[in-house]
């Protein structure tokens, strides 16, 4: 299973506000337990939806910038962005199946 890729302060705006496609960002870190049970969660609707949805994780000790912008205080918290706007907010982890009904609501 591949991983899923990040993004930072620095690319946030080229590759999620200015993507193609819908983006689901995982705000994540390193120290988080739920965070890392998501991540063959993340990996797998990657591939699954790999063409309809990108999926990205940001690391928000790494980037305060864009975590404080979008006023992120939980882990993970997934916010879904399409056409450069911010479309829903979650807050924690979640099984494969919820999140994936959740996200065809606004995909």
């Amino acid at each position: 299973m591949r991983g899923v890729p990040e993004v930072s302060d620095a690319d946030f705006a080229t590759e999620v506000i200015g993507s193609g496609l819908p983006v689901l960002v995982e705000f994540t870190a390193d120290w988080c337990p739920p965070c890392r049970q998501m991540a063959p969660v993340l990996s797998a609707l990657a591939a699954r939806e790999e063409g309809r949805l990108k999926v990205v994780q940001l690391n928000v000790d790494a980037n305060p910038d864009t975590t404080h912008a979008y006023k992120v205080l939980s882990m993970p918290t997934f916010i879904v962005f399409r056409d450069g706007e911010p479309l829903r907010s979650m807050v924690g982890a979640r099984p494969g199946r919820r999140l994936l009904a959740e996200l065809e609501e606004v995909l």
